[in-house]
C-alpha cells in the first residue's frame, strides 16, 4: 500500500511503525471473511481493511471524524484478521496507534471520558475490583439487568502446595481474575507441583497493563508494565524458567512488552526478556511430560473455548486441546473457534449489543454438541460466557486439577 503520511506522525516511533504495517497490506480482503464485527454489520468500515483505510486517511491528512472513531471504537482487536492475514500485516499495533491519535485529536464527551476513566481506575485495581464484586454479589438479587448478569459467583482459591521444588515459575496474580476466579492460579500451582514445578506470585505485581493501553492510555498501560517488570525482575535474575500465563488476555499483553518498551532505555533489555519468559500455561503443559498427571475418569462432555487473545495473538491455539486430549477428556465438537465471544477486555461494557450479538453466536456454537460444561483460558470470557451459557464455565486448569 502506498502511503504519504504527513510529517508530524513521521517523525515519531508510531508514525514509523504505522507507515510500516500499513505498506505491508495488500488490499487482499482476506481479513473480512474473519472479521466478526463484519460479519455481523456488513460494513467495509468495520472490517480490518476498512479501518486501515481510515487510519491511512488519518496519517495522510492529520484531520479525524468522529465516524473514523465510532469505527474504529467497534473493533473487538481480537486479532482474527492476523491469523487469516496472507501479508503478515500487524493489525492489533495498528489500530491500537490509531485510537490513542484519535483519542488526543477528537476529544470525547464528559460522559464517555467518565466511563473510561472509571473502567481504568477499577479494573487495573485487585482490591478495589474485589471490593466491588464483593457488593455486586450482596445485592445482586437487586440489581436488573444485564448489570446483575455481568456480577460473578463467588468462588473462593483453594489452598496452594507448601512443598519446594529446584524448579521455580512464575504466575501473574492479575486484577481481575485474583478477584473473580482466585482458584486459577491456585489450581496452577497444583497441577504444576504435581509435575516438581513450583508456582510462586510477586507481590508486587499487578495488572499487566492491557486495560489502560487498550483504552488509549498509552502511558498510563506502559507505567504499569514497568512495575510488573520490577516485580519480575529479582526471580528472573534467580532463574525462574517462566513467566506462566493463566489468563491469555494478559499474556498476549506481557508478550509485547519488549516491542511496546522497545525505545526505553532503562527496560528495554528486561522488558524483551520478560517477553520471552511468558507462556501460557497451556503451552507449559504441552511440553512437560503428564504421567504425573491422573488421566480423566470422569464422564463430563467439556466444550474448549479458545479466547482471541490464545489463538490470535499468542499463537497457541490447539494447545488446551492437546494437552486435554492426552489426559483422556472427552471434547465436545465446537463451531467456528476463530469467532470471538465479545468479551474482548472492556468491550462488552463499551459496546454491549454488538457484544451480545457475539455471545449469543458463540454459546450456540460451544453446546452444539451438549456438553456438560465448557472451559477457557481467559477470566474476561469465563466471565462473559457464563452470563448466558446453560452449563457451567471455568478455567480449564481447574479440570486436570480435579
Amino acid at each position: 500500500m502506498k502511503t504519504n503520511i504527513v510529517q508530524t506522525f513521521l517523525n515519531t516511533p508510531d508514525g514509523q511503525e504505522a507507515e510500516q504495517i500499513l505498506r505491508s497490506c495488500v488490499h487482499c480482503g482476506f481479513c473480512t471473511a474473519t472479521c466478526p464485527t463484519y460479519q455481523e454489520l456488513n460494513d467495509e468500515r468495520d472490517g480490518p481493511r476498512g479501518r486501515i483505510y481510515l487510519i491511512k486517511q488519518l496519517l495522510e491528512t492529520n484531520e479525524v471524524s468522529e465516524k473514523t472513531r465510532t469505527h474504529l471504537d467497534r473493533c473487538l482487536t481480537c486479532r482474527s484478521c492476523e491469523t487469516t492475514c496472507p501479508s503478515g500485516v500487524q493489525y492489533g499495533r495498528l489500530v491500537d496507534i490509531g485510537r490513542g491519535i484519535v483519542e488526543q485529536k477528537l476529544p470525547r464527551s464528559t460522559g464517555q471520558k467518565a466511563v473510561r476513566w472509571g473502567l481504568r481506575q477499577l479494573l487495573p485495581y485487585s482490591k478495589r475490583f474485589g471490593a466491588a464484586i464483593a457488593v455486586g454479589q450482596l445485592f445482586k438479587p437487586l440489581i436488573p439487568g444485564k448489570l446483575g448478569e455481568k456480577i460473578p459467583p463467588k468462588r473462593k482459591a483453594s489452598p496452594w502446595p507448601k512443598q519446594r521444588h529446584a524448579r521455580v515459575m512464575m504466575a501473574l496474580a492479575g486484577c481481575a481474575q485474583s478477584s473473580a476466579a482466585p482458584n486459577t492460579n491456585a489450581a496452577t500451582a497444583r497441577v504444576l507441583d504435581k509435575l516438581g514445578v513450583t508456582l510462586v506470585e510477586a507481590p508486587d505485581a499487578g495488572c499487566c497493563g492491557a486495560v489502560s493501553y487498550h483504552l488509549s492510555a498509552h502511558d498510563e498501560g506502559l507505567d504499569f508494565m514497568r512495575r510488573n517488570i520490577d516485580a519480575w525482575w529479582p526471580a528472573v535474575e534467580g532463574g525462574c524458567e517462566a513467566i506462566v500465563m493463566t489468563a491469555s488476555g494478559c499474556g498476549a499483553m506481557v508478550q509485547e512488552y519488549g516491542h511496546l518498551l522497545r525505545n526505553d532505555p532503562a527496560y528495554a533489555e528486561k522488558a524483551k526478556r520478560i517477553s520471552e519468559l511468558t507462556k501460557d500455561i497451556s503451552e507449559v503443559l504441552l511440553n512437560e511430560d503428564l504421567s504425573a498427571l491422573e488421566p480423566n475418569t470422569s464422564d463430563e462432555k467439556v466444550a474448549v473455548h479458545c479466547p482471541c487473545t490464545l489463538q490470535h495473538a499468542m499463537k497457541q491455539g490447539t494447545a488446551v486441546e492437546q494437552v486435554m486430549s492426552k489426559l483422556g477428556f472427552d471434547l465436545a465438537a465446537t463451531k467456528d473457534k476463530h469467532l470471538c465471544c465479545g468479551s474482548a477486555g472492556t468491550y462488552s461494557i463499551l459496546q454491549p449489543e454488538l457484544s451480545g450479538r457475539l455471545l449469543d453466536k458463540k454459546v450456540k456454537a460451544l453446546t452444539g454438541d451438549n456438553p456438560t460444561q465448557i472451559v477457557t483460558s481467559n477470566i474476561g470470557c469465563q466471565l462473559h460466557i457464563e452470563t448466558k451459557a446453560p452449563v457451567p464455565v471455568s478455567h480449564w486448569i481447574e479440570l486436570l486439577d480435579k
